[in-house]
């Protein structure tokens, strides 16, 4: 059975009662401890059911965000109507949604790339309808901080899916303006090493996953590239 199909029988289980509330008693609670033998599961849900969240954070859910989720996760024809469910009940509000955030942050502490990878979602979703609205942002700080991701790692990642940040390439990068040249190389070979299409495809992400992150390692490099005109560096 696919993951789809196992989501789709698994979260059956989570609408009997029907209320946003009870969907988030039992995520957090009697299916994540349930399904612990099958972590793609709980991440699925999780994931799914934070994507509706993020597509309520700016008060107005529509339908262009669950089509930019549905795109990115390769939804099958065939299973969307089970994942759109668990997207519909999430997005009635945004109560609860630190709890998904925090199961997918437990089960991928030791693996950042991935948490970026599911931040790069909900960025996407957010601009589903080209503007970053304030309570957005706020929803997209809170996950980062869960995730473990510093202040400086955050504007990162949103410089390379909003401007204006994405016209400085020290918040493209996540340096200080004080970082040494040292601390500049061995970031930006993190990041492509991270953001490369061969990692990506080594962790089994999603083919639009791999589309985002050639976006993000161009915007990586096209940053690097000017930080060294304006040092002087040599090319690495």
């Amino acid at each position: 059975m696919s993951i789809w199909g196992k989501v789709s029988g698994a979260a059956a289980g989570l609408f009997v009662g029907g209320p946003v509330g009870a969907l988030v008693g039992a995520v957090a609670g009697h299916f994540f401890l349930d399904r612990d033998e099958d972590p793609g599961v709980t991440f699925t849900i999780a994931v799914v059911a934070l994507a509706g969240k993020m597509a309520k954070a700016d008060g107005v859910a529509t339908e262009a965000e669950f089509e930019v989720f549905r795109r990115i996760f390769g939804v099958p024809v065939q299973e969307e109507a089970n994942v759109r469910r668990v997207f519909n009940l999430a997005r009635q509000d945004i109560a609860g949604f630190e709890h998904y955030a925090g199961q997918i942050a437990q089960l991928f502490r030791d693996n950042p790339a991935v948490l970026e990878d599911v931040l790069d979602t909900l960025f996407e979703i957010a601009k589903a309808d080209g503007v970053l609205h304030p309570c957005e942002a706020q929803f997209l700080e809170k996950v980062a901080d869960i995730f473990g991701f510093a202040p400086n790692e955050y504007r990162r990642i949103r410089a390379t899916h909003f401007a204006p940040e994405l016209t400085d390439p020290y918040v493209i990068l996540g340096v200080s303006y004080a970082a040494d040249d040292e601390e500049l190389r061995h970031t930006y070979r993190r990041l492509v090493r991270e953001n490369h299409p061969d990692s990506l495809i080594a962790r089994g992400v999603p083919a639009e996953f791999i589309k985002l992150a050639t976006d993000k390692l161009a915007a990586i490099n096209n940053a690097y590239e000017k930080i060294q005109q304006e040092r002087g560096l040599k090319p690495i």
